[in-house]
């Protein structure tokens, strides 16, 4: 019998009040249906905003230890669950089970982090003259729109549900309609650490329309969103002025490789960063500019490595990458693929393996693709994919591999190869992107650092995950002067 899931909205579960449902459905087989989900619209996100914003008030004024102890708590169930939640992550969005592990653990360390923020809210106090004293003070911004991207269902969304909570904000979460499961197990958690049952609200649904209604609500004081360029611009042109907003979006990431780099070390770094999560990663290397007299040796080893990586279903034993996550992502990146023939460059891999081999027929499966030869203005260098698929280029000089690098909208993150520590030094401050990566993939990121991009990667209104300035968009600051 077909799973029905359902909302939660002013502390109930329930179905969405128009009564209609999608499918969510097994990437590596999509025969294989995980549940129906609610498909919402604008009535239940009125709800749910009418419910979040009659709640939040009553958290906001309860101690910092108080909110402090429920993310603690629910850092320690999502501990004990986590083998268990990855295997649902696993078959919803597809990764490896290895991977899916790693996320689903890295988010008790998530939670126990922003637990921590929670006893830091502080103000600060500032000169003045004797008669009175200065001083800050932090609050709640108050009803908070979280709207979180597929790829990484549970880390993303975790690292704006802790802020937000630990500031003492409610929230209302709409998780990517192609891994709505993973948005329900978090709240679950944390109910289950205690959270006040009308402080969240979870609003499934598919297409548009959940997001629209929030991004018209007069009721949403943040919104923050993770995902493409183009909804992120739709999102800040549809919000009122006095709804502050926070975006990170998209990225085309380059590794670049200097002549004195190891090849071992540069094309494990590549591989890594390129074909690690199927390519689907904000962060993923999608662009490499390697020394010219390392440029051959370089695009041998990588379609080498790349054609030996075992692709299949992520719970299978020895799988190293599994399929991409939606049959659109399947279509885009086999499109791509064509795109680089066209444009002439020399592809090896990215052909479809559903029809190549019986055992994925089901699935939407891809080799990774290595593509060489092609110029700076093709689709493929320029353009976002979210796939595993790397174009590589020849570069003579440093400056020309920083000029390369910055060549494009995005400016998220960026990796170089080398031993040379003035390289380094000139290239970590002249390249326009917000992550700088030495000797290591663009992929990967501490959850205690800021996290965000420059250009089109991010509105920059805030640094994400951690660091000193993670809560200053979730709270805002007052200022008070206290008189004799």
């Amino acid at each position: 019998m077909t799973e029905r899931h359902l909302n939660y909205i002013a502390g109930e579960w329930q179905p969405a009040f128009g009564g209609t449902t999608f499918e969510d459905r097994n990437p590596a087989d999509e025969r294989d249906l995980i549940g129906l989900f609610p498909d919402s619209d604008a009535a239940d996100v009125t709800a749910a905003i009418s419910g979040v914003s009659a709640a939040w008030p009553a958290w906001a004024a309860q101690s910092p230890e108080v909110r402090a102890d429920v993310l603690f708590r629910a850092a320690d169930i999502m501990a004990r669950r986590a083998d268990e939640i990855a295997t649902e992550l696993t078959r919803e969005e597809g990764k490896t089970l290895t991977e899916a592990r790693n996320e689903a653990r890295r988010i008790a360390a998530n939670f126990r982090l922003y637990a921590g923020e929670a006893l830091r809210l502080n103000g600060e106090t500032y000169p003045s003259d004797s008669a009175q004293l200065v001083l800050s003070l932090r609050q709640p911004v108050g009803v908070v729109a979280v709207i979180t991207p597929w790829n990484f269902p549970l880390s993303m969304a975790a690292r704006k549900l802790g802020p937000a909570l630990a500031a003492g904000n409610g929230v209302v979460f709409k998780p990517s309609e192609i891994t709505p499961l993973m948005g329900q197990r978090l709240v679950e958690v944390l109910l289950e650490a205690g959270l006040p049952p009308k402080l969240v609200a979870l609003v499934q649904g598919k297409g548009a329309k959940v997001g629209q209604a929030i991004t018209a609500s007069a009721g949403v004081d943040a919104l923050t969103f993770t995902g493409s360029y183009a909804v992120g611009k739709q999102i800040a042109a549809s919000l009122s002025t006095d709804t502050r907003v926070q975006l990170e979006m998209g990225g085309k990431n380059a590794t670049v490789v200097l002549v004195d780099a190891g090849i071992d070390k540069a094309v494990a770094t590549i591989e890594r960063g390129a074909f690690g999560l199927t390519g689907q990663a904000c962060t993923g290397t999608s662009r490499v500019l390697v020394a010219r007299p390392l440029y051959a040796e370089l695009v041998a080893r990588l379609e080498k490595s790349a054609s030996a990586i075992k692709v299949g279903p992520g719970m299978a034993e020895g799988v190293q990458m599994g399929p991409l996550a939606t049959r659109v992502q399947y279509d885009k990146v086999l499109a791509y693929v064509g795109i680089a023939r066209e444009e002439g460059g020399r592809v090896v891999g990215g052909d479809a393996l559903r029809e190549a081999d019986s055992n994925l027929a089901h699935g939407y499966f891809v080799r990774p693709a290595v593509v060489s030869d092609l110029p700076e203005t093709s689709r493929l260098w320029r353009e976002e994919i979210f796939g595993p698929v790397v174009a590589v280029r020849p570069i003579d000089s440093l400056d020309e591999a920083i000029k390369l690098a910055d060549d494009t909208e995005y400016g998220l993150a960026v990796s170089l190869v080398t031993g040379d520590l003035p390289s380094v030094l000139r290239f970590a401050r002249e390249t326009q992107h917000g992550i700088v990566k030495v000797n290591s993939p663009t992929t990967g990121v501490s959850l205690n650092a800021p996290f965000g991009g420059l250009k089109h990667s991010s509105n920059q209104a805030a640094k994400e995950q951690g660091g000193a300035n993670v809560m200053d968009f979730y709270s805002r600051i007052k200022s008070i002067y206290l008189g004799a």
